[in-house]
């Protein structure tokens, strides 16, 4: 198992496949950008792929829709094996990334070869070795050379050996992706309040795909709504509670997202972090044969947030 040769061979089919998703394929350096939202439109197939590459290849994404009652929204369904690694050692958008005046946060597989950070690959109890390294990026605009050199160097690969995807907040790939990380939330919840996310066995997930209302400031907001108030997982572990994973847990529930982001002066550190986390959980507990439930949809809160109700 090597989760950055496995998320090569998503991208390679993601390049192969550039005309029907709607990306585009160029440089950075020496390392090359795979464009799924940013100068390329791209797509729902295309965010699926990168939302299947930043979990290393150990997770399955697939998209339907379903009527809220305000409208058809498209739903991301998230199947994952081996959830910790997958979600928190791959697709939890861990490492910060800056330059100038580029910003992003990194997640993906490369993660694993840089130890971004150190900390959860001891958790994990999990390192890996490879040549070419994949890392994507919720950005508008594609890394300075000097950061490409920098990620490289990081995860010792050759330059012409990394693989950059890339898409914005404010595009169709860019918010299926988002929606994808649905998983994650429950535990990246779990691990922060010192559960051992190591004994889940299997996960499930699904949650509403934003529509694009907005800039990538906007969406932001938004896309954080989608998890946050239409968020489900489904998760197979000992030893855990449902009601303490769940987003109405938190002082900070029952708001669109972008309202609590400017209460808190637009600094995440000011917000109750157990916001981030799904609608509802179920957490099923094979040694005791026990199933619980916890949480609830807030349709009308998705509504506000998508801007269907003022």
């Amino acid at each position: 198992m090597n989760l950055n040769r496995s998320a090569y061979e998503i991208v390679r089919e993601m390049m192969n496949r550039r005309d029907e998703l709607g990306v585009e394929v160029y440089r950075a350096g020496s390392a090359s950008v795979v464009d799924c939202g940013t100068k390329a439109p791209g797509s729902f197939a295309a965010g699926i792929l990168f939302a299947e590459a930043c979990m290393g290849g150990l997770g399955s994404v697939r998209l339907s829709m379903h009527d809220y009652g305000f409208g058809i929204l498209p739903v991301v369904e998230v199947e994952v094996r081996k959830p910790a690694l997958a979600c928190l050692g791959s697709q939890k958008a861990g490492w910060k990334l800056a330059e100038g005046k580029f910003f992003s946060l990194g997640s993906g597989p490369a993660r694993i070869l840089a130890r971004k950070p150190a900390s959860t690959y001891r958790m994990l109890d999990y390192s890996e070795e490879s040549d070419v390294a994949v890392i994507a990026l919720e950005a508008s605009t594609p890394p300075p050379a000097e950061l490409v050199e920098k990620i490289a160097n990081e995860c010792g690969v050759e330059q012409e050996n990394l693989y950059i995807l890339l898409a914005a907040t404010a595009s169709l790939a860019g918010s299926l992706q988002v929606s994808a990380r649905v998983v994650e939330t429950a535990l990246y919840r779990a691990m922060h309040l010192g559960m051992n996310v190591n004994a889940v066995r299997s996960a499930l997930g699904r949650a509403p795909v934003a529509p694009v209302v907005g800039d990538d400031s906007v969406m932001m907001g938004v896309t954080n709504d989608m998890i946050i108030y239409g968020g489900e997982v489904y998760l197979v572990a000992d030893g855990f509670e449902a009601s303490k994973l769940v987003s109405s847990s938190s002082s900070a529930y029952g708001k669109p997202f972008a309202e609590v982001f400017k209460e808190a002066g637009y600094d995440f550190y000011r917000i109750d972090p157990a916001i981030f986390a799904p609608a509802r959980v179920t957490v099923n507990e094979p040694e005791s044969g026990e199933m619980s439930t916890a949480g609830k949809l807030n349709v009308e809160v998705l509504m506000r947030s998508a801007g269907m109700l003022r």
